[in-house]
């Protein structure tokens, strides 16, 4: 039986883009509820160390593995040679911690974090930025995969790779070494469909985001001509389960396909409005349900991802 393992993103108390949000919570509250809430790992966020050792003993308290961390490229203004340099010491920190999967986005031009900019202008590649965009990130996922670590290419609204489009145009013109992130909510969001993209790409799919999405919110947004944040803040992400979006059929067919990982709760909300606990608690049983349903086997243990760094340089490995 396959056998993923379910993790969670500490957006769910305390925002990246908009720090404002869960602006006072320490993380030792955000771990602690996190594993009460019964995920085994946690993707990293701005208030986590950012050296291994510091790192490894803060998930080793509160028994949780790192999943992976967000990492943003700029492909398109400097060469992937400088890229390279410019990871490296985001790469040992996951490498050192047990983490095989690097979240990589692009994120020159975008305009996700820029709450007076309206979805409708995210920006666009010409024909030309498509193949430096797509050349260097061949690089990059190469020296990745030598070091032992995957890229995991986020698309994400606001972002110039955010439609299907976008998606289908990225992985037909890179290879093995540029994995996909599927992230349920920004491709549902984009007017996407998870199920198609999980089966023509199931190869390549190396991490998931189970991140659901209220349609009235997201009706209102583009009718209104609204920014992410704003949609953020009015309540448009939340939990799996709790919003409208399938997940079974696509979640059934990663299965069929062989996906063995994480897959991870990420839905940014106001933890003034939604309390975290509450919907760690709900996201955990919810994505866990759907998880069985679709014939995974979930493992809840803690791995030996927890050790300290000296212990786990090189054990690193795809799954």
């Amino acid at each position: 039986m396959t056998t993923i393992r379910l993790g969670i993103n500490p957006l769910t108390w305390t925002n990246d883009d908009l720090p404002s949000l869960g602006g006072d919570t320490p993380l030792e509250v955000c771990l602690a509820e996190g594993r009460e809430a019964g995920f085994s790992g946690f993707e990293l966020g701005h208030k986590f160390p950012r050296t291994p050792d510091e790192l490894s003993r803060v998930l080793s308290r509160h028994q949780l593995s790192l999943v992976s961390g967000w990492y943003s490229g700029r492909l398109l203004e400097r060469s992937p040679e400088e890229e390279i340099v410019a990871i490296e010491e985001h790469l040992q920190l996951l490498k050192q911690c047990g983490a095989n999967v690097m979240v990589f986005c692009e994120v020159s031009r975008c305009i996700h974090t820029d709450q007076g900019t309206p979805l409708s202008r995210r920006p666009h590649l010409s024909d030309a930025e498509w193949q430096y965009l797509t050349e260097g990130l061949v690089v990059v996922g190469d020296y990745l995969r030598q070091q032992g670590v995957h890229l995991a290419y986020h698309h994400h609204l606001g972002t110039v790779v955010e439609s299907q489009a976008d998606i289908e145009r990225l992985m037909d013109s890179t290879g093995d070494s540029v994995g996909l992130l599927l992230d349920f909510g920004h491709l549902v969001g984009a007017g996407g469909d998870p199920l198609a993209i999980a089966e023509r790409y199931a190869s390549r799919i190396n991490h998931v985001h189970c991140k659901d999405m209220r349609f009235p919110v997201r009706d209102e947004l583009h009718n209104r001509d609204k920014s992410f944040l704003d949609g953020v803040l009015d309540g448009l992400f939340t939990v799996p389960g709790d919003g409208d979006i399938d997940f079974l059929a696509t979640l059934t067919s990663l299965r069929k396909s062989g996906y063995e990982g994480w897959l991870v709760v990420e839905a940014e909300q106001d933890p003034e409005v939604a309390h975290p606990m509450t919907y760690a608690r709900l996201g955990h049983r919810n994505l866990r349900a759907l998880a069985e349903q679709a014939g995974f086997s979930v493992n809840e243990q803690a791995s030996h991802e927890t050790q300290a760094p000296s212990s786990i340089a090189n054990t690193a490995r795809f799954e």
